[in-house]
């Protein structure tokens, strides 16, 4: 007799999880897979990293497992380590630019040649999308974070604002912030 898991509970699939139920932990990871996704690629503008970033954050949160709080949304509560991911990233690449400029190159930059052209409207749409996630990563985390969660990931205001240990009223000013400077950053590229 199998177990029909997506009609348990976030808290029963992280108990059953805990008993080592190996398919329970998967079934939260097909729930917020996309989510995540969307809150880390978001946060960082790099679809790519993004992806190793999720998984990241889903190995932190199965280590973290016995430490999830029943009572609390699994989405908050996941959503919270993957912007801890994106904060480490940040540090990480701070470093790699630093000892990147501080040594020597050697060698030259490898091109990598399109394989067919692409339709001028999917370039553009393309160059765009780029140009809008590269503006939101240059944004400062104290109105990125709250940006991304509640327009990308579509959180209530008073999620984002849990999920941040922020007020609501704060949620709301920096997504009003993050806007403008958005729309500056767009404007002046």
């Amino acid at each position: 007799m199998t177990l029909d898991l997506t009609g348990l509970t976030d808290g029963e699939l992280a108990a059953l999880s805990i008993a080592g139920r190996d398919t329970a932990f998967a079934e939260i990871m097909r729930r917020y897979r996309e989510p995540i996704y969307r809150i880390i690629a978001g946060n960082i503008g790099d679809p790519d990293e993004a992806l190793d970033l999720v998984q990241e954050s889903f190995v932190s949160a199965h280590r973290a497992l016995g430490r999830y709080d029943c009572d609390r949304p699994m989405r908050r509560w996941l959503a919270t380590i993957a912007l801890n991911k994106c904060r480490d990233w940040r540090r990480r690449r701070a470093v790699r630019r630093l000892f990147a400029f501080a040594l020597p190159l050697e060698g030259s930059a490898m091109q990598v040649a399109e394989e067919r052209s692409l339709p001028d409207a999917e370039v553009a749409g393309r160059d765009e999308m780029a140009r809008v996630s590269n503006a939101i990563a240059q944004l400062p985390a104290a109105l990125r974070e709250p940006l991304v969660l509640r327009t990308l990931q579509d959180m209530s205001q008073a999620e984002t604002a849990a999920t941040l240990s922020i007020s609501e009223k704060a949620v709301e000013t920096r997504v009003r912030r993050a806007r403008a400077k958005l729309a500056q950053y767009l404007d002046d590229a």
